[in-house]
């Protein structure tokens, strides 16, 4: 197996292990209303499921503009008759 799949798996069973044992209740408290009691497993899995999105979000590739085409087209006229060959050419290769 290659490193990277192995650090994933260890780092998932170490988050799964530290849930299992962190299961009792406490109370949290939004900002607005009282105090409720909440399992603190659900409360750690809620925060990491968060931060994984976030770091996907952060972590993604970003994607590129090319303006290649549009520049290479600034500068020059629009040809109709895409043809470029002199009358010579055409005439050799008829």
């Amino acid at each position: 197996m290659k490193p990277k799949t192995i650090l994933i798996l260890i780092l998932t069973v170490l988050l799964t292990v530290f849930l299992t044992v962190n299961s009792d209740a406490v109370a949290f408290d939004f900002l607005i209303g009282e105090p409720v009691s909440v399992s603190k497993l659900v409360v750690i899995g809620i925060c990491v499921l968060i931060g994984f999105i976030l770091g996907f979000i952060v972590g993604r590739p970003r994607k590129t503009v090319s303006s290649y085409d549009t520049e290479i087209e600034k500068g020059y006229p629009v040809n109709e008759n895409k043809s470029t060959l002199s009358d010579e050419d055409r005439d050799y290769i008829n």
